[in-house]
């Protein structure tokens, strides 16, 4: 899908350098470094926006920001200053009275012919200067989009990193008895908002996932009576089965490029092996022959390397992480903690592997580094599992049971920010996208 939000005109900017959060002398660049263990959130006053539809955004624009655990939105009860026009200067010393640190004034309104202009202002208070200022157009339908297209150029000016609200998330939604329960594939806004259904529930669906450069997910569907991998394009519903293989096909990805489609295939001898489908010519090739269990492969941003987990190590049941070359060459395990680790995925950044754990009668979502060393719980709970990125690396989102069935949940690289993600049923296999276009 083509981008329907165009930015119209840069007012102001200025090169952003990173540093920790403080109160800012006079003149200071408003910085904030994510790179360190304990960030503490960077008070931002966000007024709301002049026009109609102007606090609606200006509301949207606060939650992403707030969600990230990197600012904390002050109550506009504090505020001195009431803002009337958002292009004027502010009278900074009001907004410094209460520890504000930066400010976002802007306004929407309706164009001519039907469309919404949004635009924002964002100022430094201890800098006494503006930081950065856009507009964009919007027809009604895409008004979310303004506000978290207005959120993640904030992020991005104050952090130095991309930011991650503008994306969608496919997943299975869950209704009804938990002995009948119906599996959808949906798909929404990262906060939950605008969810729309991609399947009839008639179907078992799992393991959704989204290819990094197309409006086209991947998933498993067991309507044939065993389970086969189908490639899905969101917005024409068009449907495709990836390959009639002789036996259960799982846990497909797409490569970084979105030309293969990596997945495990089980033999009735019991064993699973990792195969790739060039999605052009169809052909197939092998890239794990053990008499284990290889499954859950991901590969690494730049297509180099592919992790995925294998009992091949011996134990039974006790599966680790391998990583081998995107060719099936030199495979070699990473992991050595206590435990069983299952649904591997590399970090878009690459610097990273998520994974699910159980141990010690826990199941823990941790990441590691890509050699194994450095590894990291970031949250444990009761059946919890199936991580997935952000596409800026920070945050990861998660399914864990709760009363009754599965939940949605977020937490970022600190393990500290830990959020529900709200959903009308019950949710589980999530899957990030890419920043939209």
């Amino acid at each position: 899908m083509k981008a329907i939000l165009k930015p119209l005109l840069m007012v102001a900017a200025m090169a952003m350098g990173i540093s920790s959060v403080a109160i800012l002398p006079a003149q200071a660049t408003l910085e904030l470094n994510v790179n360190k263990g304990n960030v503490e959130p960077m008070p931002i006053a966000i007024p709301d926006f002049q026009g109609g539809l102007g606090p609606q955004i200006s509301e949207i624009v606060a939650a992403d920001l707030k969600r990230s655990g990197l600012f904390a939105p002050i109550d506009k009860a504090a505020f001195v200053e009431k803002i009337t026009n958002p292009d004027a200067t502010p009278r900074f010393d009001d907004w410094k009275v209460i520890n504000a640190q930066a400010l976002v004034t802007g306004s929407v309104s309706k164009e001519a012919d039907g469309r919404i202009r949004a635009q924002y202002r964002l100022w430094d208070i201890f800098g006494n200067q503006q930081l950065a200022g856009e507009q964009f157009f919007a027809n009604d339908a895409n008004q979310r989009r303004v506000a978290h297209i207005i959120a993640d150029a904030i992020y991005e000016k104050i952090t130095g990193e991309k930011g991650y609200f503008d994306t969608r998330v496919v997943f299975v939604d869950e209704s009804g008895a938990k002995n009948a329960r119906k599996k959808r594939l949906a798909i929404m806004d990262q906060d939950g908002a605008n969810v729309r259904y991609l399947s009839d529930g008639r179907s078992i669906v799992l393991t959704p996932r989204f290819s990094p450069n197309r409006q086209e997910i991947t998933y498993m569907s067991y309507e044939s009576g065993q389970p086969k991998v189908y490639l899905l394009q969101i917005e024409t519903g068009q449907r495709e089965l990836v390959g009639n293989f002789p036996g259960m096909t799982f846990a497909p990805r797409f490569s970084p490029d979105g030309q293969k489609v990596i997945m495990s295939l089980l033999r009735d001898d019991g064993n699973s092996n990792i195969f790739a489908m060039d999605l052009r010519s169809r052909s197939t090739t092998r890239l794990t022959d053990s008499t284990a269990i290889d499954t859950s492969p991901s590969y690494s941003p730049d297509g180099s390397q592919i992790v995925f987990t294998s009992d091949r190590g011996g134990g039974s049941g006790r599966s680790q992480i391998y990583v081998m070359g995107a060719d099936g060459s030199n495979p070699h395990r990473i992991s050595f903690g206590d435990g069983v680790y299952s649904t591997p995925v590399w970090s878009p950044r690459g610097d990273l592997i998520a994974f699910t754990k159980q141990s010690g009668g826990e199941f823990q979502i941790g990441v590691m580094k890509t050699d194994g060393s450095g590894e990291r719980i970031l949250s444990s709970g009761f059946q919890q599992e199936g991580p997935t990125w952000a596409p800026n690396g920070r945050v990861l989102m998660f399914f864990r049971d709760s009363a009754g069935g599965p939940k949605l949940v977020s937490v970022d690289l600190t393990g500290r920010n830990e959020q529900q993600i709200p959903t009308a049923n019950y949710a589980s296999d999530p899957a990030w996208s890419p920043l939209l276009e």
